[in-house]
């Protein structure tokens, strides 16, 4: 699929304060040319047309092609086209060289995310207005027939101010969670949007806000270890504390577009650093409370949980692919809802939202507070080992002779 991004003219540029002022003004840290044609990489688009009705400034050109959000690109083409108009036939055919039989409109302004374009339907003819993105084939392009029905009243924000911007930040802080998200996620998410929002403006990456998340997990295990229960209430909040932070490198990733399979994997090793942490904060701070049974049920929390770990780690090298290692959980909840007549999957397919950090987070936080540790630590021993078991099993029915990487649907793991 092509990207097709027409710039207007210098002249009516000008109404938005200039050519480079309108072009490249940062939205979430972003130059907002860069912002709109990287979204419609991450949508599916493989190839960029930049059409323009006059000479585009070096500083824009050079925005679009040295950036390294925008390296996904196999080909960008800029076309000089004068007094391009997307409603004229004519204009298109002075394109029609230039043009795939796949394109995605993208107006020069309009911010919005991979979810909602991918969401489009194409168009069979050439649509009534061109404010906002759309999906056609050159063919319809190319027509004179004209939809006049709007095609799908698509999410995003239309950028011609400073003031608009932060409209259009607030929009990306709101929609930077993904399809896969339950009520947990999404009200931690709400919590995390004026930090992340704050943290497009500055240099901070994704990997650093997982390693404060390490940090304030490492803080909170040390409380848990103490044993009272001011303590553990603390270490309780500082673990909710790193579930935000969690869901924060995610969010910022996702907005900045520098999610990496690195990053995937990083964070993953994080959480479950994580909750080893925890389980180990707690064993001890129980011992100190209640003696040496609680080191036992701590030992197999903790061997449940290295099992869990390593099984997982084998089973996603299975079913994915080594750069998008993303895409395991989403595979995983396609695969059980597809297998849902088998009893064993349709209970996990119910009960696996329980062992997510963004879920976890509030009953270790309830927990503390009702002063129930040692059934929480309980139930973790029960939940860890049953995870590695059922993992085996779903390895043995799911993937015994697949191909990894065939029939996955993109669902990133960053949080």
């Amino acid at each position: 699929m092509q990207v097709i991004l027409a710039i207007p003219s210098n002249q009516e540029l000008q109404a938005y304060g200039g050519t480079e002022e309108a072009l490249l003004r940062k939205v979430s840290g972003v130059p907002l040319v860069v912002r709109i044609v990287a979204t419609g990489l991450r949508a599916g688009a493989d190839r960029v047309l930049i059409v323009h009705d006059q000479r585009l400034p070096l500083e824009v050109q050079d925005a679009l092609q040295s950036s390294e959000v925008l390296r996904a690109a196999r080909e960008m083409e800029f076309v000089h086209i004068p007094l391009f108009d997307p409603a004229s036939r004519q204009s298109w055919e002075d394109l029609s060289a230039s043009l795939d039989d796949e394109l995605l409109w993208l107006p020069w302004n309009w911010v919005t995310n991979k979810y909602a374009l991918t969401a489009l339907r194409p168009n069979d003819k050439r649509p009534y207005a061109w404010d906002r993105p759309v999906v056609l084939s050159s063919r319809a392009a190319l027509s004179y027939q004209i939809k006049r029905q709007p095609s799908i009243l698509i999410g995003g924000v239309a950028v011609t101010s400073q003031r608009s911007v932060a409209v259009a930040e607030r929009w990306l802080a709101a929609h930077s969670g993904k399809p896969l998200d339950g009520i947990y996620s999404r009200f931690n998410r709400k919590l995390c949007r004026p930090l992340v929002r704050t943290l497009t403006h500055t240099p901070v990456t994704p990997n650093m806000v997982t390693l404060a998340g390490l940090l304030v997990a490492i803080v909170s295990a040390y409380c848990f270890s103490q044993g009272t229960y001011l303590a553990s209430l603390a270490g309780a909040l500082l673990f909710f504390a790193s579930g935000l932070l969690d869901e924060v490198d995610g969010m910022l990733a996702r907005i900045r577009f520098s999610d990496s399979p690195f990053g995937t994997w990083f964070e993953g090793t994080v959480d479950n650093i994580s909750y080893l942490l925890l389980f180990v904060g707690i064993t001890v701070g129980l011992y100190r409370q209640l003696g040496p049974p609680e080191v036992l049920i701590g030992e197999v929390t903790l061997i449940g949980a290295v099992l869990s770990v390593l099984v997982i780690s084998w089973q996603r090298k299975r079913s994915t692919r080594p750069d998008k290692p993303h895409e395991y959980i989403g595979k995983i909840y396609q695969l059980l809802e597809q297998d849902r007549g088998n009893l064993v999957s349709r209970a996990v397919r119910e009960l696996q939202v329980f062992i997510r950090k963004g879920v976890v987070i509030h009953y270790v936080v309830l927990f503390a507070a009702l002063g129930l540790l040692p059934l929480l630590l309980r139930l973790a021993a029960l939940g860890s080992n049953l995870t590695w078991i059922l993992s085996l099993y779903f390895s043995y029915r799911f993937f015994r002779q697949q191909v990894p990487n065939v029939g996955t649907t993109e669902s990133s793991e960053a949080a």
